[in-house]
Order: structure tokens, then sequence, then C-alpha cells
């Protein structure tokens, strides 16, 4: 604890861990995989990203809810984490411009948060330990049958979500008379997305993750779009046989986080899961045909194997994550087929990738002339 205030909340881990805190006011029990953000701002980005969806959020800044809620800074239609852990919980925010309260929006959503968790000592804990699932709970009376839960909880290993948050039937962004259109498949899509590529004349249709090739096809574009989304990749074969076919078809086509991953084992490449995944707002990117590093956003738990990149060249490593190496993008050789594997589009984090979504837009405009 970081307090003498008797704890009425506590995070247990499956490997017996206890973190105690306390309840900001919302009663009850959740649980999910432990990831933590690194991010200083842009928490209302983070909480709404659908990508986070089965994760329960722990948040390294010390102070969360002072600037409060504005409904158009969501990144989806409601809460996606499972639940929050964070230091300082700021029940009074100070910004003008705010819609609520950040306690509202957890209310509004029925999501539980938990403060006055020693959060530097917990993230600490995953980075020596690995990412491992949790219970959150208010009832600290049995800790024992916390443990037991923690135990229980499925791994995120194998685990297919995209389902879960993807849109229930397909919808339009932007404008209709936009130059190019876009095809976009929501794995759990970020609004911001949108909003990037329909701010570069693109009109985009949206398309649930179970749309099939015959129906995702059957509407005139100029390329696909492929989004971000929950889960581990590898329990998506169905939708990596789609992005194959989708693929051979020639058109111009761009993936974002697990997009990159799908497209990635459409071409035959391999994914893992990272120790602890990267979470944050700066984290850097090297460009391989500049040398030119940026400064990206991520979100991610599971990456493209390094090891399984082929020899022949036919499939380019187009950027290096600079802390440890993994794999953050890469371009088909023959194809007009590219993907990263953080978060252009940012919301929260900085606008150094935002040249990709142009990059896409280009390939749209040679294919279109």
């Amino acid at each position: 604890m970081i307090s003498s205030i008797k704890p009425t909340a506590a995070v247990v881990l499956e490997d017996g861990t206890v973190f105690f805190g306390r309840s900001i006011g919302i009663e009850g029990e959740t649980s999910g995989e432990l990831c933590f953000n690194t991010g200083m701002t842009g928490y209302q980005e983070i909480f709404t990203d659908p990508s986070y969806y089965g994760q329960l959020m722990v948040m390294a800044s010390v102070h969360i809810g002072n600037y409060g809620v504005r409904e158009d800074e969501s990144e989806s239609n409601s809460l996606k984490i499972s639940g929050l852990i964070c230091r300082n919980f700021t029940n009074r925010g100070s910004r003008p411009a705010m819609d609520q309260e950040l306690k509202e929006f957890f209310k509004k959503h029925k999501t539980i948060a938990i403060a006055g968790v020693d959060t530097r000592a917990l993230v600490q804990h995953i980075r020596d330990f690995g990412a491992q699932n949790a219970v959150v709970s208010t009832d600290i009376s049995n800790l024992d049958d916390l443990k037991k839960k923690a135990k229980a909880v499925p791994t995120m290993a194998g685990l297919e979500l995209s389902s879960k948050v993807t849109c229930s039937e397909p919808y339009y962004y932007g404008n209709p008379a936009a130059t190019y259109k876009v095809a976009a498949l929501d794995m759990g899509i970020k609004q911001n997305i949108l909003r990037c590529l329909a701010e570069r004349d693109v009109y985009v249709k949206v398309f649930p993750l179970n749309t099939s090739f015959e129906e995702f096809t059957s509407w005139p574009c100029d390329g696909y779009f492929f989004s971000n989304g929950p889960g581990d990749p590898a329990a998506m074969p169905t939708t990596a046989e789609l992005v194959k076919r989708i693929i051979d078809l020639g058109k111009p086509v761009f993936g974002i986080c697990l997009g990159h991953q799908i497209i990635g084992l459409s071409q035959g490449l391999e994914t893992f899961k990272m120790h602890h995944g990267h979470r944050g707002i700066n984290h850097p990117v090297m460009k391989n045909s500049t040398g030119k590093g940026e400064i990206t956003s991520q979100n991610h738990g599971f990456a493209v194997k390094s090891q399984s990149l082929p020899n022949d060249g036919s499939i380019l490593l187009t950027h290096n994550h600079l802390n440890d190496h993994t794999v953050a993008g890469i371009k088909l050789k023959d194809k007009p087929v590219f993907s990263v594997q953080y978060h252009p589009e940012s919301a929260p984090g900085p606008h150094d990738s935002r040249y990709l979504f142009d990059e896409f837009v280009n390939l749209l405009k040679q294919y279109k002339s």
C-alpha cells in the first residue's frame, strides 16, 4: 500500500500477489489480463479503445480523471477495459470544456475502478514476471477465494475477442462524394482511424468481422483497410484467410495493429505473445528506408515473429521497434500492401506517423489512375 487509509479493494494476481487499494465508489468484482500504459495523458481514449477489451488497465501516470471526459474524445461508444487500477483518482476534473466527470463515466458504463494502489510496484511486477491475469474486487474479506478466481481467468493466448467489439451491421463514415473509397474490416476499429481517412478525402464503408469475402468485395472501392482489435491473432484463421484472398485481388491494402498481425499471418508469418507488451505514447520506431526515428503510440500484447520473415525479400521489414527490435512494420514487395504494429492515428499520442495515411492514399490514387 501507499496510504495509511484502510484498504477497501484489492488486485489479486494469478501468481498470488496482492496489491491493496480503495474503491472509488463502484462496488463489485472484475477480471482480465493485467496490462499497463505509460502515457501521461489520453486516459479517455485509452479506456474506450476496443483493443483493450478484456484487460485490466494499470495506469503508470499518477493522476487520473483530472481533466474529466469529453464525449467526442472517445474511441468507441463505451468503456472497453474490464477495470481500472490507478494511484490517484480525481473526482472533480478541472477542464471547463469537459462534459462529465470520469467517475460518472465509469458509473454510466458500470465499470469498476480502484485507486490508492502502488502502481509503481505493480508495473514493476508485470515488467519482471510478465503479463498475467488478475481479479479486482471491492470485497476483500476472502483473499484465498479471489486467488482461486484469478487462476481460473482464461489466458489471453488463444483467445479471440474481436467478435466482442466489432460492429453488428455495416456503416459508412465520411463524405459520400469523396475521391477515394475504402472498405474497412472492423476488428475493433478506433474512431480516430476513420477520422484520419475521412480527412484525406476517403469515404469508408465499415464491415463487421464475420463478413464474407463475397460481401466484403461487393462494394466498389479503391482499397481495403484492416483495423486494430483485441485478442490473439493466431485464434483468427478464418480472418487471415479472408485477408489473403483480399490481398490477392491486387488493390491497395493497409493494416494497423491486429490488422498488421493478420496480414502477416495471411502471408505465412507467425505471431507470438509478448512478455508484457507495448502500451504507451512514447515508443521509438525506426523507419528503415530513411533511417529516421518516429515517436509512436502503441497498444499490443502480440507481435509478428521476426524469425518468420522470409529470406527471399518478398516481405520487407519497413519499421523496427528500437527498444526490443520487434517487427513494427512490413510491406509486400510485389503488391500495394503494407502494415504497422503501432497506431499512426494516435489518440492519444504524437503525430509523427500520420504520414502513413498519406502513403495509403497515394496507393489509392495510383490504383485509381
